[in-house]
């Protein structure tokens, strides 16, 4: 799930972007993480830039997401800030990223040197596995407390949303306000929605809804003959082509333009659901300086006051008028997205209670069949 949340539509919308793991075993303990950096980056982005390009001038990231293109503004952004990088960045999704990870450490063949995932509980694993590299980015004692590990060995970089959408033209003046209404008979064969049971994330989002409106609510949607597809990109798409009305599943953001074609939806005492997308150096990187970098680079006041949907991960940035901090919102359950992940049998028992209301995953992967060394 996220990176990070058609994200092509962001623009427009300021929204709509952008299981995991099993255990392989590492020759690493998890005795083997190490101690903790110490202090913060202290070297501007120029000599970190200096530095990378010296040590070789190539980076290659994981990053999860739905499409191919997802991170070509990430991509372009980086390119043109250090144009003798040689970045290379795949996009797949998170639950395919981080077993091709497990599986390039067994054979001995990793490819990234860095991870942007939306798959949390590898971070723990690869932490007590050894895994990652313990380093504090500048501006990482500024992150929010739940969004960074204390030891430095993973930071979030992106504070990303997921609830649902309308296009405004097409439901008028009668725009449903909160998720409790989407089983209205009116919105029957209207509505779009990424599988539950393919994108933890939307699981998640889920999970609450059954929760706080009960499996009577999640039978009703089950009946109102959604369209569903894989990428959480996939409902938003629906909404901008006008093929539907509603998009359940997706990222967004709520500041959008009054010229938007479709609103992103969160209600007071509504649950929608948010979460600190992961990245993390791996200790094995074979270009340090470069994926350090480009850490720096994400958690600077230049990316984070540009972010999509105007949430950033560090506590010294207000967001726009009118929004809060994402982690002051309840509804968004922003801490317990991290438990609902670490669980792996509770999210099996979820996914599959959902495919039987909704059915199974059909489709092929949005961001293709990348197989076992993209990037290589």
């Amino acid at each position: 799930m996220p990176s990070s949340p058609s994200r092509r539509h962001v623009l427009a919308l300021g929204a709509a972007l952008g299981v995991a793991a099993s255990a392989v075993p590492a020759a690493a303990s998890p005795g083997a993480s190490g101690r903790s950096t110490g202090r913060e980056e202290t070297r501007s982005l120029d000599e970190l830039y200096k530095a990378a390009v010296a040590d070789g001038g190539k980076l290659v990231v994981y990053a999860g997401g739905d499409t191919p293109t997802q991170q070509d503004g990430t991509k372009a952004a980086f390119r043109d800030r250090f144009p003798d990088i040689d970045l290379t960045l795949i996009v797949d999704y998170s639950k395919y990223h981080d077993v091709r990870v497990d599986n390039q450490f067994a054979t001995d063949t990793l490819v990234p040197d860095v991870v942007q995932l939306q798959t949390l509980q590898d971070f723990d694993r690869w932490k007590q596995q050894g895994r990652l590299l313990h380093y504090r980015p500048a501006g990482f004692s500024k992150v929010y407390d739940k969004f960074r590990d204390p030891q430095g060995a993973w930071v979030a970089t992106g504070a990303i949303a997921f609830s649902f959408l309308y296009g405004t033209a097409a439901v008028g003046q009668d725009a449903p306000r909160t998720p409790q209404e989407l089983v209205d008979p009116k919105w029957k064969g209207r509505i779009a929605s990424s599988y539950p049971h393919d994108d933890d994330a939307v699981l998640y989002l889920f999970s609450l809804y059954a929760r706080q409106y009960g499996w009577d609510w999640v039978a009703r949607l089950a009946a109102q003959d959604v369209r569903f597809a894989r990428g959480s990109n996939s409902p938003g798409d629906a909404v901008f082509a006008g093929q539907k009305a509603i998009g359940i599943g997706t990222a967004g953001s709520l500041v959008a333009p009054a010229s938007s074609p479709a609103r992103f939806v969160v209600a007071d005492g509504h649950p929608f659901m948010g979460w600190g997308q992961r990245t993390a150096i791996l200790k094995q990187a074979k270009n340090p300086l470069a994926a350090k970098l480009f850490l720096n680079w994400q958690l600077s006041t230049e990316r984070q006051n540009n972010s999509f949907n105007g949430w950033s991960v560090r506590t010294d940035i207000a967001p726009p008028a009118g929004l809060k901090p994402l982690w002051e919102y309840p509804e968004a359950h922003v801490d317990g997205f991290p438990r609902f992940m670490a669980d792996r049998a509770e999210v099996e028992r979820w996914k599959q209670t959902f495919a039987l209301y909704f059915g199974e995953v059909e489709g092929a992967p949005t961001p293709g069949r990348l197989g076992l060394h993209p990037g290589a």
